[in-house]
């Protein structure tokens, strides 16, 4: 073989096994840091990671929450289908929070409870915000509002 293609060759060689490496290490790097999206049933089968942040998604149980007279801490109970899952938080709730509605926290397990670092409260297909509420009320003078219209917030941080 000629010196000038066995350095080539070579050359060629190193770089795609560098360019291997590298996709190898963000891959991995990826994975680390991916939150994945469980329900009550499936976190109490054993499929989340014990050790490991993850999010917990289903709907608030009604009548669950309580919440701390002089912290910021609540305790409230993720529901779906086939399971249900005690919730910790501390911090401030979004405003779409309540009972009966569809949430996802993000956090980890500790010992048989959920102890989340983030809450999101999600809203139906039907929520309609408060400004376009109101500028739909004024070109339509007073008719009928599409049903669930009067559920609207100013607060854009809980929207989702």
């Amino acid at each position: 073989m000629n010196p000038t293609r066995k350095r080539r060759l070579i050359i060629v060689l190193l770089v795609l096994a560098a360019a291997a490496v590298a996709v190898g290490l963000g891959a991995f790097a990826l994975q680390q840091n991916m939150n994945y999206l469980f329900t009550p049933s499936q976190v109490q089968a054993g499929e989340a990671a014990k050790n490991k942040t993850f999010r917990l998604g289903g709907m608030v149980k009604a009548g669950s929450i309580q919440r701390s007279k002089d912290t910021l801490q609540v305790t409230f109970t993720v529901v779906d289908a086939d399971g249900a899952m005690p919730v910790e938080y501390t911090g401030i709730l979004p405003d779409l929070f309540r009972d009966n509605q569809s949430v996802i926290a993000t956090g980890h397990m500790d010992n048989a409870r959920f102890v989340a670092t983030e809450v999101l409260a999600k809203h139906d297909e039907t929520y309609m915000p408060k400004e376009l509420k109101d500028a739909m009320a004024k070109a339509h003078q007073g008719k009928a509002m599409p049903a669930g219209a009067d559920q609207g917030s100013t607060d854009q941080g809980s929207r989702q």
